[in-house]
Order: structure tokens, then sequence, then C-alpha cells
């Protein structure tokens, strides 16, 4: 009778760490949401995550957003956190992924950057009291840089490059407002900052704080009373990013013809 039950005993042990595993595979691969069918976590994916401002200073406060594709045909309510590692970073509790792709934006936070380990964030779901992962298109691991914490060495302005430059009127004559446009490719994440162009030292004109997603945009800059003095005036363009300018890269430069200041016969291939 004693061996009897021993053997009752050890099979239930056995059993149970079983019958939880069963359990929580079938949490994480049923309902996730009370939409019209079951959503899978395999079906839900981070295409994006931002942190504004980027970069971001030691105590500053930031606010994460996050891209999330739904490829199921029916929405979902879950608890989203951005975590780094363990620690629940900041939280949305009920979190409406519909069907495609949704923006979630996380409440504000005050996150303490320090020391020189790298700090990398996910993006994970409370199911049953346990923290899943949800699959990343990418690692997000802020880096230290002069301007602080940043997902680019160039504070978000390293992929941009400017694909054209013109300015209205031209040509322009001694004494003319002017008006630039700026066509920016945006090869990385949406960033935030203020678009300025400068003649070596001298800014020319500058806008407020624009949005520049990804892809080709094109900017309409403020008019300018700029004074066209210099015989090769050439102008230059910087995204200045939390009251830090980046220089922006160009495929050509952009010059002034000064018998008549037009851009129109001076455009040259970089490094001619």
């Amino acid at each position: 009778m004693r061996k009897w039950w021993m053997i009752v005993f050890i099979g239930c042990f056995m059993i149970v760490p079983v019958v939880a595993h069963a359990q929580l595979n079938k949490l994480l691969e049923g309902l996730l949401g009370k939409g019209d069918e079951g959503v899978s976590i395999e079906q839900i994916k981070v295409t994006q995550l931002e942190m504004v401002p980027d970069p971001a200073r030691e105590g500053q406060r930031v606010t994460f957003r996050a891209t999330i594709s739904n490829s199921a045909r029916s929405h979902v309510r879950i608890v989203l956190a951005v975590m780094d590692r363990d620690r629940v970073v900041s939280q949305v509790s009920n979190a409406y992924l519909q069907s495609g792709s949704t923006q979630i934006n996380f409440p504000e936070t005050t996150y303490q950057f320090s020391g020189r380990e790298q700090r990398c964030f996910t993006i994970e779901t409370n199911i049953d009291g346990r923290w899943v992962p949800i699959t990343m298109a990418a690692e997000f691991c802020p880096q230290r840089s002069n301007a602080g914490w940043s997902t680019s060495d160039r504070g978000g302005a390293g992929q941009l490059q400017v694909e054209e430059l013109l300015m209205s009127p031209d040509p322009i004559t001694r004494g003319q407002e002017v008006r630039f446009m700026v066509r920016i490719k945006n090869d990385g994440r949406p960033i935030r900052g203020n678009i300025r162009i400068q003649d070596r030292d001298q800014v020319v004109v500058q806008t407020d704080t624009v949005n520049i997603p990804r892809g080709l945009t094109d900017f309409q800059l403020p008019r300018s009373q700029y004074t066209f003095q210099r015989m090769d005036t050439c102008f230059t363009v910087s995204v200045d990013v939390d009251r830090t300018p980046y220089p922006v890269d160009a495929s050509k430069e952009y010059c002034a013809n000064p018998t008549a200041w037009t851009m129109k016969s001076r455009m040259r291939p970089q490094g001619r």
C-alpha cells in the first residue's frame, strides 16, 4: 500500500508542471483579448519603437511610442509595457490593437540612464501574471552620446540626406526676400528637430520643430531677409535635435551664382 501511494505522489509531482506549462502555452496561443476570433502572440510584432526626445539627457522625462503589427483579422486588448530586463519602464493597461498596424503611446516617464552598461528595451505583455516578450523587428538599445542617450550615434540625424535644395525666386536680386525648399530623405526612424540652412557660420533661415518622417519629405522654410554678399555662396543644411545641430549630408553642393545669384547653374557633384 505504501508503495502504491508513493507511485501516485510521484506521478502527481510530474504531471503538475506539465499541466501548468500546457496551460501557459494555451494562454499564449489562445485568446489575448475579446476579438471576434483568437489572436495568437505570434501574430503580434513590434515593427518600430521610438523614444522622445532622442537624445535624452540624464533625468529627463521621456515618452516611448511603439508601432505594433497585428496580423490577425480580429482586434485585441492587452497590457503592454516597455521593459528594461525585468523592470517596467512605462505601461499601458488597456492597449487596443486593431488588425494591421497600431501606434501605442506610453505614458511619460523619468528613466534613469546611468553607467556604461548597454540598456536594451523590449515590449512585453502580461499574461496570467507573467511578462512575455513580443517579437521586435529590431533591437532598441540607446547609447551614450555627447548630446545624451540616443538610438543613433548622431542623435537620430545620422540617416538623413539632402536630396534637393531650391530657392524662390531664382534668380534673385539684392534686397529681395528669399524662400527655400529642402527635400530630405530619412532612411532611419522618424525624428523631430529644427531644419537650418547656413552660409558658412551664418544662419540663413530655420524652421520651428518639425516632424521628419521616414522617406522623402519636402519642407518649405519661412521667408528670409538674407542678403547675398559673397562671390561664392554655398549653403549647408543641418538638423537641430535637442539643441544640438547635426550637419546633413548632401550628394552635391548647393551654391548661388554671383552674377544673378541663382542656384540653377551651379549645382555640382560633391567633392569636385
